[in-house]
C-alpha cells in the first residue's frame, strides 16, 4: 500500500507539471479543461501554469529533503488548491460535473495518498 500510494503522489506531481506547462504552452486547451470560461485567458493561463509546475516542484523537493512521511503531510495540505479550484469552478459559471470530475477527484487522491504516506 505504502510504495503504490507513494507512485500514486509522484505521478501526481509530474502530472501536474504538465497541466502547469500546457497552461503556458496550449492556454486554449488547458483553459478548456480546467472548465472556467475563457475571460482574461492568457492572464489567467500564465498564473495557473506557474501555480501548477510550483505545486508539482515544491512537494517532490519535500520527498527528496524530507521523506515520504513530510511528503504525505504536504500532499493532504495541497489538496486546498485543487477543492479551491473546484469552488472557482462552480462560481464562475463552470459545472458540477467539472469540478468533481476533476478537482475534486485530484482533492481526493492528494489526501488519501498523502494519508497513507504520512500515517506509514
Amino acid at each position: 500500500m505504502f510504495i503504490a500510494a507513494l507512485v500514486v503522489a509522484v505521478l501526481g506531481c509530474l502530472f501536474i507539471l504538465v497541466i502547469g506547462g500546457r497552461f503556458l504552452v496550449a492556454p486554449d486547451v488547458a483553459t478548456a479543461g480546467f472548465g472556467v470560461a475563457e475571460d482574461r485567458r492568457r492572464a489567467f493561463t500564465s498564473i495557473k501554469g506557474v501555480r501548477d509546475i510550483t505545486s508539482g516542484i515544491v512537494p517532490l523537493v519535500v520527498l527528496l529533503v524530507a521523506g515520504p512521511h513530510v511528503f504525505g503531510w504536504v500532499l493532504v495540505a495541497a489538496a486546498i488548491t485543487p477543492i479551491g479550484d473546484a469552488v472557482i469552478v462552480l462560481t464562475n459559471g463552470g459545472t458540477l460535473k467539472q469540478a468533481l470530475s476533476v478537482h475534486g477527484a485530484t482533492a481526493v487522491l492528494l489526501v488519501a495518498a498523502g494519508l497513507v504516506l504520512a500515517l506509514s
